[in-house]
């Protein structure tokens, strides 16, 4: 068994990345699988969310760098959830200026028959476009891109989708693609408009639940807890068991 690999992407920042790669992998692990969720943010803040606060741990920094094996680096923070942390210096991987294309070629060898034990490998990109959300995409089969409702966030999935066009085009590979929409205000008539806009554009292509904005979601990270933990059976408890759903079953708009 292969695990399916997932790239968590948007290059624009504050659109929920980490709030959906912490939530989502918790509420797929609860339902039974098994999950490796790597923090691929210099920022590292999946790792918090998560409550590992240690900024000297090595992770996934010194996998990529090649000075030891995914296997050392994995840390089991819930029963069916391994993380693996960013490390104090994955920001060195995105300055490497030897190795040409094979600087992006790292995390998809350090993955490579590493994890055959887990049902799914989730990647929390940063918000960028540089050498980290390249190995992202070199590594991964399915990119789950989650979107707020506005305009801005339109813009630059436009901006996204170019370069995974490049991707695919340059590795002769073909992405599952979904997007989630996260922080959705229902009351908000721009949220609709979006959301019509992309279901315009990205038919099937995006997950049938909806996320809505709680200060609860948000209040998570500062205890080191997931929406389970901290306010189980809450309304975005009950969003994420079903986005976790739609995921697996592949259940769209």
């Amino acid at each position: 068994m292969t695990a399916r690999i997932v790239a968590v992407i948007n290059q624009k920042g504050g659109v929920g990345k980490t709030t959906t790669s912490v939530n989502l992998t918790h509420a797929l692990a609860r339902l039974g699988k098994k999950v490796t969720v790597i923090d691929l943010d210099p920022q590292s803040h999946l790792a918090v969310s998560l409550g590992v606060v240690s900024p000297q741990t090595t992770g996934i920094d010194e996998v990529m760098l090649e000075h030891c094996n995914l296997q050392q680096q994995l840390i089991p923070v819930r029963q069916n959830l391994n993380l693996i942390v960013a490390g104090p210096r994955l920001q060195e991987i995105e300055q490497l200026n030897e190795g040409g294309a094979r600087r992006g070629d790292l995390l998809r060898k350090a993955l490579h028959e590493n994890l055959d034990d887990q049902d799914f490998v989730f990647i929390d990109c940063p918000p960028s476009s540089g050498v980290l959300v390249a190995n992202a995409l070199f590594a991964a089969d399915e990119i789950l891109v989650p979107m707020t409702s506005d305009y801005l966030a339109l813009q630059g999935l436009s901006h996204l989708m170019g370069t995974i066009k490049k991707f695919e085009s340059a590795l002769k590979k073909h992405y599952k693609f979904s997007l989630v929409m996260s922080r959705y205000i229902a009351t908000r008539r721009i949220s609709k408009d979006v959301l019509n806009t992309l279901q315009k554009y990205f038919p099937g292509q995006i997950l049938a639940t909806t996320i809505r904005e709680t200060a609860l979601l948000a209040e998570c990270p500062s205890f080191g807890k997931t929406i389970f933990e901290y306010r189980p059976g809450c309304r975005s408890a009950r969003d994420f068991t079903a986005l976790a759903k739609d995921f697996l079953e592949g259940k769209v708009m």
